[in-house]
């Protein structure tokens, strides 16, 4: 549930930018991100700066849109959200609170968290993250300059970056508790 809220502002997103105009699109990501806030606040838990970000990304992309630059075509949004995920992203870790810390320390039991590496593996995974904001974004800007290429190879390079980062945000806790898990002579004797 807590993937489907995270990534819900960027499917809508995505899919409005097929039907109708980006001003619509970024507009509706934006509340979108808002109702996650609320809904986090709603049940205790802390404001993410991944929702918090995306929607003013969105809405700054949205009135720019609407009052500076009306003509900024959909390449230009998908260019300017990829590179707002990717400034959120990179600052998260910068100000040494990487995004994904977040929503780990709400998944795992307090041990889990006060584990050495557990900072360390949402840096990680924050990085891959990045990366992948970085891959899309190098995507929408080639076609940017490069109009001849099929739009369709962006949409494969983002497609298999944010695949690849959330497959690896799947895999990366359960290979470092194979890897780090609990020392042998914790567990129960066999009888």
């Amino acid at each position: 549930m807590t993937l489907f809220l995270i990534l819900a502002p960027y499917g809508v997103y995505t899919f409005l930018m097929l039907v109708t105009s980006a001003k619509v699109s970024v507009f509706a990501a934006s509340a979108i991100c808002l109702s996650t806030v609320a809904l986090d606040v709603v049940r205790g838990r802390s404001v993410k700066i991944l929702a918090v970000g995306s929607a003013i990304v969105f809405a700054a992309i949205g009135f720019c849109l609407a009052l500076v630059a009306p003509a900024l075509g959909a390449l230009g949004v998908k260019l300017s959200v990829d590179i707002g995920i990717f400034v959120i992203s990179l600052g998260s870790m910068l100000v040494r609170h990487p995004f994904t810390l977040q929503y780990a320390l709400e998944s795992v039991p307090a041990e889990t968290a006060a584990m050495p590496g557990f900072l360390h593996a949402n840096y990680i995974i924050t990085g891959a993250w990045t990366a992948a904001a970085l891959l899309m974004a190098a995507a929408n800007l080639v076609l940017l300059y490069i109009p001849g290429l099929p739009l369709w190879s962006s949409l494969a390079v983002a497609f298999a970056a944010r695949n690849s980062a959330l497959y690896f945000t799947k895999w990366y806790p359960e290979y470092r508790q194979i890897k780090y898990g609990t020392p042998a002579d914790a567990l129960p004797a066999p009888r």
